[in-house]
């Protein structure tokens, strides 16, 4: 298996990692009664780990030529751990053994992921999966769980296809939307965000799970909106919430979508842009929060924004890598964005690993620094599972964050009725 070059993807999301700031995405993945035990789970990787080579590389290289290397002594047995618990986990227990996972780093001299399984009340298990973000995106990383653990489908792959957007070449059109488009990605919030701080070590996490096909209902029914439309107004009800329980008004909070690039059939283990969307928290109906969503990200997909921002940011690398440095350090700042919001097409059936079936699937990514609050959607059958991360020394209750998203996407399937 030949060598592969780091992306300056890679390289930047590496350069990201500090002592309180853990590179990786990690999927928490619930398997119900008849659950497989270690020796299961260990045979079916160890059978279809070649299906997924990016998955037996570790860093490798020099500073200068970084590279994707085979590791020669990959094992499984170094990747699939048990947790030791004295008694099988609940819910809150579940979410304490999630957290003080997320907040290690991988170890670097082996391939960059590791699956946790822990114990559950009722014979189930949770496998705590985490995947470095350098290796994949979450796009990525179902397809990777796709075809490392879902028990394959006689119809074909259970998860939903990436459709990347596709680039504009039209250079007339880009630079007619190139103004707008500063002005929207490069606005800045009026007010200091109240997930602005410097980040701890710690993490803290919480689940929340809503019905996909009654809230894509709502919305089409009540503004003709897509689903990522609805999800971006849950969250909107639910920082306002949290705002007015501990802060009072806020106003308008810019939150960052990440959007895939895949297309269908490419390799890439990072494909991805943005585009950032102004929630108006001070918006007390849930219909015209969503309204107000709608039309913020229909002029961003309609312009091409998440296009933009590759090509910019391709560009100013190549007329100046301190100019895409600096463009870099402005992207990340608190008065660009206050949370990031991301969103992954999960299977669309219901999946099974080793007869097993699988309850739920809720996706976790890490905070950034001086962003204590970071959420992640991902589907599966039916519903929208959304992981919540934060720095618990700066956001506080986040319970009742995970909670208000619940009341908030019924509010909006109350509305639609």
């Amino acid at each position: 298996m030949a060598d592969v070059a780091l992306t300056a993807e890679d390289r930047a999301i590496l350069a990201l990692e500090s002592e309180t700031i853990a590179g990786h995405t990690c999927k928490v993945i619930v398997v119900g009664p008849g659950a497989p035990d270690h020796a299961t789970l260990r045979e079916t990787i160890a059978a279809r780990i070649e299906s997924v080579p990016a998955l037996t590389r570790r860093l490798g290289g020099t500073p200068e030529e970084q590279l994707w290397v085979r590791d020669p002594g990959f094992d499984p047995d170094r990747h699939l751990v048990e947790v030791p618990v004295d008694a099988p986990l609940d819910g809150p227990g579940l979410r304490a053994e999630v957290a003080r996972l997320f907040a290690q780093h991988l170890d670097r001299a082996r391939p960059l992921w590791r699956i946790d399984a822990a114990p559950l009340e009722g014979g189930r298990v949770a496998l705590v999966w985490r995947l470095h973000h350098a290796v994949a995106d979450g796009t990525t990383a179902m397809r990777f769980a796709r075809e490392l653990l879902w028990d394959p489908e006689p119809g074909g792959p259970s998860a939903a296809p990436a459709h990347g957007q596709g680039r504009a070449a039209d250079e007339e059109r880009r630079r007619g939307h190139l103004a707008g488009f500063l002005h929207r990605e490069f606005a800045r919030s009026h007010g200091r965000s109240p997930f602005d701080g410097e980040i701890g070590r710690r993490r803290q996490v919480e689940f929340a799970s809503v019905p996909l096909a009654e809230l894509h209902a709502a919305a089409k029914r009540l503004d003709g909106a897509t689903v990522n439309d609805a999800v971006l107004a849950t969250v909107a009800g639910a920082l306002r919430r949290w705002v007015e329980a501990h802060h009072g008004s806020l106003g308008t909070v810019r939150v960052k979508v990440p959007v895939s690039l895949h297309h269908e059939g490419d390799s890439a283990g990072n494909r991805d842009s943005f585009f950032t969307v102004p929630l108006p928290l001070n918006e007390a109906q849930p219909a015209a929060r969503l309204r107000a969503v709608r039309l913020a990200t229909a002029e961003r997909k309609a312009d091409h924004d998440a296009d933009e921002m590759e090509e910019l940011v391709q560009e100013l690398a190549r007329v100046s890598p301190r100019l895409a440095r600096f463009c870099e350090r402005l992207e990340r700042s608190p008065r660009r964005f206050a949370v990031n919001v991301s969103n992954v097409p999960g299977p669309r059936g219901r999946v099974a690993i080793a007869g097993a079936a699988v309850e739920s699937v809720h996706s976790l990514a890490e905070i950034g620094e001086r962003h204590a609050l970071r959420v992640a959607v991902i589907s599966l059958a039916g519903n929208l599972c959304f992981g919540l991360c934060a720095d618990p020394a700066l956001v506080d209750d986040l319970g009742a964050l995970a909670e208000g998203i619940e009341l908030e996407a019924e509010a909006l399937v109350a509305a639609a009725r």
